[in-house]
């Protein structure tokens, strides 16, 4: 049995068989309300399953099945102030169960259910004294026959200081110093913390027992946090998509927790990829609004890819990103600024230490800054020297205005890749320089292979907007300009050689520029207008072959054709110049991303 919630205010009941093939069974109507988690268990002591949800009424409505009459409603269980966000079902060694809710009141509540015995009762003056929390009882049909249970409150955890959104209880429970069973239970929320509550061995207080987040840093709190299947991991999920994990402490008791490796990437759309000079790392950015920098983290145990640093995070959706050395590249957003960056004193004796590779070797860098910062209402990357870190300036020297942190670099030694934290602030690169030239948002860069130019194309829809512009790496000053096209660059690449620059455009037309910036040639020696290309719609990729023979362009219309240069017996048409269409390929979907192998493959091809 599954049970599904979705925005048409319908829960829905599914049975699956053994072949995986469902049906749906029964419809909840909710009457216009949302239900936020909806969770089974069975009853204490039965077979009978028991359903619960909870949604923006504030409120938590169980539902039990009825051999005949489907999922019949038997309770209602009110206490919340907000939304209810998360429920989860926890069962007993005593035959009753546990419910556990929380909620955008930053509150969480746990209720008990167990069998309600008629014939129990208080009696005697050892008990008289008790003080007990109200219970409410439902009637449930339990193999034929009406069975009544008994729920009630157990405790309310308010430990949080924004929205309560998870709560999970640890698979594996453990013993007491009096035998009892002891539960621990989960909750991530906004206020940028994960805890795990479990009760007090002698006063049988629900008490927090270890309690991890965030401190600062561009976060917006939790989503989700949940235990590992043996109890001794916990898994963060984050506002911004990042994992966090923490493992206990082997031998230091319960209460110990360090933090751990765990999976990394964007989470959002990837607008670009570009490996480093030598290959040594991929770059990524992405409309999370961040660049990171994926490598092989070099164990005894073997090799995997991972988030080695987070060079920049920017304000504004990144699109494109270009190399243009070991330890520097460029990128784009949705600005009119392209920005350049250099790696830092700090990243590069980690990344040596995690990947095995001097990335210094070679470079021709001789100072790097030791990391770099976003200085409070700042927007920048700013480069953090060795003499800034021991440089200490007093309460009495500083400004009022300037209380701030000057940085909040920290130089870290990392013996495995960095936890979220330190991603956010301690593996930042330093921006080098802005370049300024386009009159709208950035679409596309592209790097000369040997790094020293870099060509770059904003969104445009008039010839004017729609030129390249070159840039010179040496003096990050403009060095040229191509104008042909009349709509938005979709993609630029250069030849091998770095002799020819090679586009494609939304105006389906692409173009070949002759560059040689020390002889001032800037030469369009082939084109296709969109009157006479096989092309009829966008093209969105092109891509150099290894040895500069062909080229590839790849669009929207399904098609991925070849061209390469003009035969000598053929006439040379005006347009394409000294190239000629060599093949054309059908795929079964519009083409957005084509490249070349970087060699020939085994059977010469």
């Amino acid at each position: 049995i599954v049970a599904s919630a979705g925005g048409d205010f319908f829960i829905r009941i599914w049975e699956v068989d053994a072949g995986f093939t469902t049906r749906c069974v029964q419809e909840i109507n909710l009457k216009g309300n949302f239900a936020m988690d909806v969770r089974m268990c069975f009853l204490p002591s039965s077979s009978v399953p028991l359903l619960a949800y909870g949604g923006n009424d504030m409120m938590i409505h169980c539902y039990y099945r009825d051999s005949t009459a489907g999922f019949l409603k038997c309770h209602t269980l009110h206490g919340h102030e907000d939304w209810v966000r998360g429920i989860a079902f926890e069962t007993c060694a005593d035959n009753s169960i546990f419910i556990a809710s929380c909620s955008q009141d930053s509150v969480i509540r746990i209720w008990k259910i167990l069998p309600n015995s008629e014939n129990e009762s208080v009696t005697g003056d050892s008990i008289a004294d008790e003080i007990k929390l109200q219970e409410a009882t439902f009637t449930a049909t339990v193999d034929g026959s009406p069975q009544t249970f008994a729920v009630g409150l157990e405790t309310v955890l308010s430990g949080h200081e924004g929205w309560v959104y998870s709560i999970s209880w640890c698979p594996v429970t453990s013993q007491g110093e009096d035998g009892c069973e002891l539960h621990s239970l989960l909750s991530a929320s906004m206020d940028k913390t994960v805890v795990v509550w479990e009760p007090d061995t002698l006063s049988g207080l629900w008490l927090d027992k270890a309690r991890f987040g965030d401190i600062g840093g561009n976060t917006l709190g939790f989503l989700g946090a949940v235990f590992g299947p043996d109890g001794k991991s916990i898994l963060g999920q984050g506002f911004h998509g990042s994992f966090h994990m923490w493992r206990r402490k082997e031998g230091s008791g319960d209460n110990l927790w360090r933090t751990s490796v765990s999976l990394g990437g964007h989470f959002d759309k990837v607008g670009d990829i570009a490996w480093a000079a030598g290959g040594e790392y991929l770059l990524s950015c992405s409309s999370d609004q961040t660049t990171r920098l994926h490598a092989p983290w070099v164990t005894p145990g073997g090799t995997s890819w991972k988030e080695i640093a987070r060079p920049q995070v920017h304000g504004h959706d990144l699109g494109c990103i270009a190399s243009t050395g070991r330890l520097q590249f460029v990128s784009g957003a949705e600005e009119k600024v392209l920005r350049a960056f250099e790696g830092t004193r700090n990243f590069v004796d980690n990344f040596k230490r995690l990947c095995g590779i001097d990335l210094l070797l070679h470079s021709g860098i001789k100072e790097l800054a030791e990391g770099a910062s976003v200085p409070s209402l700042g927007l920048s990357n700013k480069a953090v020297y060795e003499n800034d870190l021991t440089r200490s300036i007093t309460d009495e020297e500083r400004h009022p205005k300037n209380q701030f942190p000057e940085f909040y670099f920290t130089p870290v030694v990392l013996t495995e890749p960095p936890t979220e934290e330190d991603l956010l602030q301690n593996t930042l690169w330093s921006e080098v320089r802005k370049l300024y030239g386009h009159g709208y948002e950035l679409f596309t860069l592209a790097a000369s292979h040997s790094g020293k130019l870099i060509a770059s194309a904003c969104k445009a829809s008039t010839q004017q907007h729609a030129a390249i512009l070159l840039w010179d790496t040496a003096t990050w000053k403009q060095v040229g300009e191509l104008v042909f096209h009349n709509l938005t660059i979709t993609q630029m690449e250069f030849s091998p050689d770095d002799r020819y620059l090679l586009s494609v455009s939304r105006d389906r037309s692409w173009c070949i520029h002759e560059i040689n910036v020390d002889g001032n040639v800037l030469n369009r020696i082939a084109f296709a207008e969109k009157k006479a290309a096989i092309h009829q719609r966008i093209i969105w990729s092109c891509a150099w072959s290894h040895d500069g023979l062909y080229f590839a362009t790849a669009s929207r219309d399904k098609k991925v054709v070849i061209w390469g240069w003009r035969t000598v017996d053929k006439a040379a048409e005006a347009c394409l110049g000294p190239f000629e269409s060599k093949a054309e390929l059908t795929v079964e979907d519009s083409a957005t991303a084509v490249t070349f192998a970087p060699g020939i493959c085994s059977d010469d091809r």
